[in-house]
């Protein structure tokens, strides 16, 4: 008996540590891996100026990683504020998430959105916030001129400098534009801002004098331009890079950034924003805080082109970084783009939207 004790003591050591061992890998493993969705997770209704086709995949993986269920209700982003401002208190939304600060400023100005906390708000530069904390901004994109590169070879020369010279009769029948577009309404309330009334109806109506063709949205205006139906158009700078990505470098379209200072090398962001009514605050708070976070923002960069509002985030190669777009664009604060109903307003008046 007295030689079967060291054996027994041997035993009961191994077991211990093998149990201490197993523990301690569980419990690292643990802290190296998402946690698992809630099935109680709960629900969150967003309303959406963002197309599906760019923003379903992002609210798939938060729904993956959350257990949330998401239920989106998309449209253009003047169409979504519209909505919105009609439903008033009484809309079922939690988030409003808006492809431009004019739709934002809208809801934001009828009084619909929620203060952020400050620690959605500390994520981004404050040029890239409501300066109410209403909303934040989630990507930047800049508006350039995409053009054909069979016929605008040298697009230092051939292009104007300034969007206003678009206007000039040379440029009859040859430029698409998608005025319906929020985008595209963001740049003629910052011409408003920066030119004033009387100057943005003087461009307004110069370039429908000059037979544009009329698309429905960017990526068609990109589409246009290369196959020859165009030579120049009015977009955001990512939807070029999203063809180049699927067709090669032999795409026949390029971007041109135009002069600092002008609204036509305005940078926009899209944002979102918490409808004072919601009854899934925490849950859209999280959803603002996903959208916010590093992969998120990588998805913007890699997969949509757009610029990641958090810093320290990597940008495509083939774009200009976003400090130099900053510094040549137009000096305008967001603030200055929520009239969205003035421009909507001047633009029925003129005839260029219905």
């Amino acid at each position: 008996m007295l030689q079967q004790k060291p054996r027994q003591f041997v035993w009961l050591f191994f077991v211990l540590l093998m149990m201490f061992l197993l523990t301690a890998c569980q419990t690292n493993a643990a802290s190296n891996s998402v946690a698992a969705p809630d099935d109680n997770a709960g629900s969150l209704i967003i309303y959406s100026g963002r197309s599906e086709s760019l923003i379903q995949p992002l609210i798939d993986q938060f729904t993956a990683a959350t257990g949330i269920d998401v239920e989106v209700r998309y449209g253009k982003t003047a169409e979504m504020a519209g909505v919105l401002l009609e439903e008033g208190e009484n809309s079922p939304a939690d988030v409003f998430y808006a492809q431009d600060p004019g739709g934002l400023g809208a809801v934001s100005a009828a009084g619909l959105l929620a203060q952020l906390p400050d620690t959605i708000l500390a994520q981004v530069p404050a040029r890239f916030a409501s300066e109410g904390g209403t909303w934040v901004g989630i990507s930047g994109r800049a508006r350039v001129v995409v053009y054909n590169t069979g016929v605008i070879t040298d697009p230092e020369n051939q292009l104007p400098a300034d969007i206003f010279d678009f206007v000039k009769p040379e440029w009859n029948g040859r430029i698409g534009w998608a005025p319906s577009n929020g985008s595209f309404q963001a740049m003629v309330t910052a011409m408003r801002a920066s030119w004033g009334e009387e100057k943005t109806r003087e461009w307004l109506n110069g370039i429908q004098a000059n037979n544009p063709v009329v698309y429905p949205k960017n990526t068609p205006i990109v589409a246009g331009v290369a196959a020859g139906e165009v030579d120049v158009g009015f977009v955001n700078h990512y939807y070029l890079h999203r063809f180049l990505a699927e067709e090669g470098e032999s795409f026949p379209a390029r971007n041109q950034f135009l002069a600092g200072g002008d609204p036509g090398s305005l940078i926009i962001v899209s944002g979102a924003g918490i409808l004072n009514t919601a009854a899934n605050t925490a849950n859209a708070q999280r959803f603002i805080n996903f959208l916010l976070s590093v992969p998120a923002q990588q998805y913007f960069a890699a997969q949509t082109f757009e610029y990641p509002v958090v810093e320290g985030v990597k940008i495509d190669g083939n774009l200009p970084s976003f400090a130099e777009l900053d510094s040549n664009a137009l000096n305008i604060s967001l603030q200055e783009l929520a009239d969205l109903a003035g421009t909507q307003d001047m633009l029925l008046k003129l005839g260029i939207i219905e």
